[in-house]
C-alpha cells in the first residue's frame, strides 16, 4: 500500500548498503586565494569517512576556476584520497555548439589524474535534443571507459535542462555511462527514473542530487550532493545507521534536511557561502570568504547554522 501511495514501482529498500559522494567545497583564504591546505583536509575527512569526494563541481566553484586551478584541484584530490569524482566542465556561452573535442579534453584531465568524469551540462550540451544529447554521451565514451552523466536544473545555472523519461532510457544503454546525478529537486522525476533503472539496467547509480528531499535514498537513489559537503562525516553516519536498520537514522536524517531546506533556498547558489561559514563554525576551515561574483548569505545565517552545528554533534 505505501509503495502505492509513493509512485507505481517504487517501494522503500531497508537495509541497504547506500553509495555517497559528496561535492567539496573548494574554500578559500581571508584574501580571496584557494585555501590548498583547507581543501585537502576537506578530501581526506571526506574519504575517511566514507563517502567518496567529487571535486570541480558547482559547489567547489568549478565554473569561476582556470585549468590551472582545476589541475591543481585535481592533484590535490588524487594525492588525499583513494578514488574520486571530477566535473567535465567547459566555459562556453549561450547559442555555443556542442564541444566534443573540448569535453573529451576535460575528460582526460581527470582521467589523468585518476578521477572518474562527470560530464558536465553545458549551454552547447543542453542545447541538444534528446537524441543528440544520448548521442554526445555515446560520443564521450568511445575514449572513456567509465564516466557519469548530470542532469542540472536552470535553478541551479541558467544552461541547466532535465530530459524526458524516454531520453533518459536511452542514456542507460550508453554502457560506460555508469550512472547519473539528477538535480531536478523533484521527487516524481527522481521516482520516474528509479523504475526505469530497475527495469533497463539495475546497476546504473541515480545519484540525486535533491537537496530538499535527502530521504531519496530509501527508495534507491545514491547520492551525489551539494549538501553533504556540510557534514560528510554526518552523512555516512546517516547511510551506516540505514544499512544496520538502526531507526536513528531518521533523527539524523531530519536534522540534515533541515540544514538543507534552510541553505538551499532561493538562491539557490548560495549554499555554497551557507557551507563555508558551517565549515568555519565547526573549525575545519579558516575563512567563510568565496570568489568574487559568488552569491553571498546574510550574516544572520550564521546563529542558524551554528544551532544546526551543535545539535548535530549531540546526535552521536
Amino acid at each position: 500500500m505505501h509503495s502505492e501511495l509513493v509512485h507505481p514501482g517504487v517501494r522503500i529498500r531497508p537495509r541497504r548498503t547506500i553509495t555517497g559522494m559528496s561535492a567539496i567545497l573548494l574554500p578559500h583564504h581571508d584574501d580571496g586565494s584557494v585555501d590548498w591546505d583547507g581543501l585537502a583536509g576537506h578530501v581526506a575527512r571526506t574519504a575517511t569517512a566514507g563517502l567518496t569526494p567529487a571535486v570541480n563541481m558547482d559547489t567547489g566553484f568549478v565554473q569561476f576556476l582556470d585549468g590551472a586551478t582545476k589541475d591543481r584541484v585535481l592533484a590535490v584530490a588524487a594525492d588525499h584520497c583513494d578514488g574520486f569524482v571530477a566535473g567535465a566542465h567547459l566555459d562556453d556561452r549561450s547559442g555555443d555548439r556542442f564541444d566534443l573535442d573540448g569535453y573529451r579534453r576535460e575528460v582526460d584531465r581527470i582521467a589523468t589524474h585518476g578521477g572518474t568524469p562527470i560530464v558536465f551540462p553545458t549551454h552547447g550540451l543542453t542545447a541538444l535534443d534528446g537524441d543528440d544529447w544520448v548521442g554526445a554521451h555515446a560520443a564521450i565514451a568511445e575514449q572513456c571507459d567509465r564516466f557519469l552523466a548530470f542532469e542540472l536544473g536552470p535553478m541551479f545555472v541558467p544552461y541547466g535542462r532535465i530530459y524526458d523519461l524516454g531520453d533518459y532510457r536511452g542514456l542507460l544503454e550508453v554502457g560506460a555511462c555508469v550512472g547519473a546525478k539528477h538535480s531536478s529537486l523533484d521527487r516524481m522525476l527522481e521516482w520516474d527514473r528509479l523504475v526505469v533503472r530497475d527495469e533497463v539496467r539495475p546497476d546504473f547509480l541515480v545519484l540525486t542530487g535533491n537537496d530538499l528531499a535527502i530521504d531519496m535514498v530509501m527508495y534507491g537513489s545514491d547520492y551525489l550532493l551539494g549538501l553533504s559537503t556540510f557534514a560528510p562525516d554526518a552523512f555516512a553516519e546517516r547511510d551506516r545507521r540505514w544499512a544496520a536498520g538502526d531507526p536513528g537514522f531518521h533523527e539524523l536524517n531530519d536534522l540534515l534536511q533541515y540544514l538543507g531546506f534552510f541553505t538551499f533556498r532561493d538562491p539557490v547558489p548560495g549554499y555554497r557561502h551557507d557551507a563555508a561559514m558551517f565549515l568555519e563554525i565547526r573549525g575545519l576551515i579558516g575563512s567563510s570568504r568565496i570568489p568574487e561574483g559568488a552569491p553571498l548569505r546574510p550574516g544572520s545565517d550564521v546563529e542558524v547554522l551554528r544551532d544546526i552545528a551543535e545539535r548535530l554533534e549531540r546526535l552521536w
